[in-house]
């Protein structure tokens, strides 16, 4: 099993952003009408990101509940989204 990588407060936070920006950018293109598969590709990699940074334990361990949700939300709008 490999060793998971010890992260720094800011290192944590920059994590934290990155993923809020994903956040945003899904919830504000999904509601792009007509939708593309441009836009699509989009959603589906920041759907894949967010999926990605949930797999790490310093990185879910440092959600609070309001940003958990948002991301859970997240994901699911983007999945049926880029479907």
């Amino acid at each position: 099993m490999p060793k998971e990588e010890i992260k720094t407060p800011e290192q944590i936070q920059r994590g934290i952003s990155a993923a809020m920006d994903s956040v945003t950018l899904i919830n504000s293109k999904i509601t792009i009408t007509p939708s593309t598969e441009k836009l699509k590709k989009i959603v589906k990699s920041n759907v894949q990101h967010l999926e990605l940074m949930l797999t790490q334990d310093w990185f879910e361990g440092a959600l609070d509940p309001a940003q958990r949700t948002s991301i859970d939300s997240s994901i699911s709008a983007g999945n049926t989204y880029s479907a």
